[in-house]
């Protein structure tokens, strides 16, 4: 009788109230509507990309004045009118679940203005050929659409403001790859910091629910394509070894420089500049990414997404070059100011690490190499190695390096941690210091 009565009482409890079910509802529009949007704001930056490249090859020299006015005029009019859109995006969407932030002061962080400025404004950057990603903003373009759920959510409904954040940042990971699962583990690994005992199964349908906006409309495609590694043996282990530890290495160099030029009081002379003449100063950051650009015969501009397509099929490739190039241009890139995202091309820098050792080690089978190098330099410059782990895993054709990848991973975030703090933590800190009483005797 005990068993009857309980499950007559869980049947009543989770049917009869409507707000329960008109919450979940909502949540899961907004859903919708996040991977939709990361889907259109892909399709978007896609097209600008495309302009610029068409410009480039007519014109070779055209990136020398076009690049650095749209640097210089993206940070004035992020500076002057959506300040919260600034860089990547990812700390944003961590400060604003910070216990400090307060509801009333979320909108510095992350709103529906500020996905569409994001929008916009990531576009343009593409448009002028700036060495970034899309994925980063995808995050706080989809939190800003699942935070605006909540004048819509009914009284006492079990969801709140932290939890949308998290769904709405994950789901920007999830659609922006095509991975569901990444953005899961990107909101267990990155964002999520108190548990949600009675939404959390909802919030993580929300997620996978994006995730699969994103598949349903581009297909099941992933952002490189597959990456043939299906004859793995032992021979893998020195080279894999020495993919693993450089990657940790030089991602751990990238994640803290950009910490120091992003973030704390300017100590060097740019930073001092970059303080006092922020739009001259991206101007010049602008330049340096447009003859970086030129150089390489256009490869860092973007993402740098075709190049690395390249690579995989064994296109033409100098040992070090690009990587040191697309090094360089994506932290230019962040310096200046623009939003930017850094997902995409440490992507391609890892692939270029990979495809260079396995040059100079005359290692038949390059994609494997590839493959490693993508997720140890993600997994060193976000220090978040399981996220990095599934997007990558997700773009290999077949299981053999499920555990060389996992592996890597793991070596490679270990020896960032070493030498830089983590980057979107320290990031969120610096964002942090735009809330009121901050700045306040």
């Amino acid at each position: 009788m005990k068993t009857r009565h309980d499950i007559r009482h869980a049947f009543r409890q989770e049917f009869s109230d409507w707000k329960i079910w008109r919450a979940r509802g909502v949540v899961m529009a907004f859903a919708a509507l996040a991977g939709l949007a990361v889907v259109g704001f892909s399709s978007v930056s896609e097209f600008a990309f495309a302009q610029f490249f068409g410009i480039y090859q007519r014109w070779w020299w055209a990136p020398l004045l076009w690049t650095p006015a749209c640097a210089a005029a993206i940070v004035w009019l992020t500076r002057r009118f959506a300040a919260g859109a600034g860089g990547s995006g990812i700390p944003q969407v961590m400060a604003a679940l910070e216990p400090v932030t307060v509801p009333d002061t979320q909108g510095l962080f992350v709103s529906l203005k500020l996905s569409i400025a994001k929008v916009l404004l990531t576009t343009w950057g593409l448009l002028a050929g700036l060495s970034l990603g899309r994925e980063g903003p995808s995050v706080q373009v989809a939190a800003g659409v699942m935070l605006s759920a909540r004048r819509w959510l009914p009284e006492r409904s079990g969801v709140s403001a932290h939890g949308l954040l998290v769904a709405g940042g994950a789901a920007g990971i999830a659609a922006a790859f095509n991975t569901p699962l990444g953005g899961v583990m990107f909101a267990i690994e990155e964002l999520s910091r108190t548990p949600e005992q009675r939404s959390s199964g909802l919030l993580m349908g929300a997620i996978v629910l994006a995730g699969l906006m994103a598949v349903s409309i581009n297909g099941n495609a992933t952002y490189f394509g597959l990456i043939p590694a299906s004859v793995i043996d032992t021979t893998l282990i020195v080279p894999g070894l020495m993919v693993a530890l450089l990657s940790g290495l030089c991602g751990g160099l990238f994640s803290r420089l950009l910490i120091a030029s992003l973030s704390g009081p300017p100590r060097d002379w740019f930073s001092r500049l970059r303080a006092r003449r922020p739009v001259w100063f991206a101007a010049g950051c602008g330049l340096a990414v447009a003859v970086i650009g030129v150089y390489s015969g256009g490869a860092v501009f973007g993402s740098s997404s075709d190049h690395t397509r390249a690579m995989l099929t064994g296109g033409e490739h100098e040992p070090g070059l690009f990587f040191f190039l697309k090094f360089i241009a994506t932290w230019f890139t962040a310096w200046s100011g623009v939003p930017a995202g850094i997902f995409a091309p440490s992507l391609s820098i890892g692939a270029a690490l990979g495809n260079d050792i396995a040059l100079l080690l005359h290692y038949p089978h390059a994609s494997a190499l590839i493959a490693l190098g993508m997720v140890g330099f993600l997994a060193a410059a976000t220090q978040a190695p399981l996220t990095s782990f599934i997007i990558v895993m997700e773009m290999v054709d077949g299981h053999a390096m499920v555990l060389s990848l996992m592996a890597c991973a793991v070596v490679a975030r270990t020896v960032s941690h070493v030498l830089s703090p983590p980057l979107y933590a320290n990031l969120a800190q610096a964002q942090l210091l735009r809330l009121p009483q901050a700045s306040s005797p």
